[in-house]
């Protein structure tokens, strides 16, 4: 696994040592304790039980060792949580958008990537939600993670101050595809990503404006192409190419049917897609009524019609 010199590994790694080492020692002082009683307390030695009386200093101790073993514990992460959610002022704002099965990256200036672009020194605050269903925003060198929830605004934040490359996941099962939601975080110098970030030109990973149909971007800014293509390969989700005014046979209700893949059938398919599920498809698509407008759906229609 990667990693760098980010603040919140440090805070993260300092809290996971501190109780490594109180869990280390009480193993080891509780397993060399009980071998000790084991021969010393032997009844073969001891043939005649003695009655041993209470002894209130043991018994304290025993209840105030704990205590303040625990109390250090929480104070510990509690002060390591705190500085993990206290953003700092100055803080660059990224929107995060989960869906299945990519991430989307949202800048100030319309930017939309899907690879988290961010400058060396300066910190950076995710605003986290998800599209369709539960989703998890995970970056093993920063140590941080934080669930993506439809209908809900999470946050967390970090300060990058290692150029290079990282890893980016999502730690919460999420369908069939859920292996394949991965993507990276690249830090570069404060020179290279005021460049990226003012051509808003694609930076590996981010979307270039280009004369491409508006069909086609819709696709790939509502992450259709996720589970679905346009060249005929088939993978979760059937190919668009050459759907439109195709014969298809759907699962209606539990009932095989043909249809004829018109516009009504399209618009049908993007808003309520477990009504007329295409069979040998898994019925996993979440409904796009929140996601898309009517204009929207016309033009991916409309760019569908023409994917002979």
């Amino acid at each position: 696994m990667n990693s760098a010199n980010f603040n919140s590994t440090a805070t993260v790694n300092n809290v996971f040592l501190f109780m490594l080492v109180i869990s280390v020692f009480l193993l080891v002082a509780i397993t060399v304790t009980m071998i000790y009683f084991v021969f010393r307390y032997n009844r073969k030695k001891n043939p005649i039980p003695k009655n041993i009386e209470s002894h209130l200093m043991l018994e304290i101790t025993w209840i105030v060792v704990p205590t303040l073993l625990v109390l250090a514990m929480f104070y510990y992460g509690w002060s390591g949580f705190k500085f993990m959610r206290t953003v700092p002022e100055g803080a660059m704002t990224v929107k995060a958008t989960g869906r299945m099965w990519s991430w989307q990256f949202t800048y100030d200036n319309g930017i939309k990537s899907g690879e988290l672009n961010v400058p060396l020194g300066r910190p950076v605050r995710l605003l986290i939600t998800s599209q369709d269903v539960l989703h998890s925003l995970f970056i093993p060198a920063f140590r941080i993670k934080e669930d993506a929830v439809p209908g809900m605004e999470t946050h967390l934040w970090f300060l990058p101050d290692k150029a290079g490359e990282y890893d980016l996941f999502c730690s919460e099962y999420c369908g069939v595809n859920h292996s394949s939601m991965v993507s990276k975080v690249i830090v570069m110098t404060a020179d290279n990503f005021e460049a990226w970030y003012e051509a808003g030109e694609k930076a590996e990973g981010a979307k270039k404006e280009a004369p491409v149909p508006q069909g086609a971007q819709l696709l790939e800014e509502k992450g259709c192409l996720d589970c679905h293509t346009t060249d005929g390969t088939i993978e979760t989700g059937p190919s668009f190419k050459g759907l439109f005014g195709k014969k298809t046979i759907v699962i209606t209700g539990g009932k095989e049917r043909e249809v004829i893949a018109d516009d009504m059938y399209l618009k049908n398919s993007i808003l309520h897609p477990d009504r007329d599920v295409v069979k040998g498809f898994p019925d996993i698509m979440p409904s796009q009524e929140d996601n898309v407008s009517e204009k929207e759906i016309n033009e991916i229609i409309t760019y569908l019609k023409g994917l002979k």
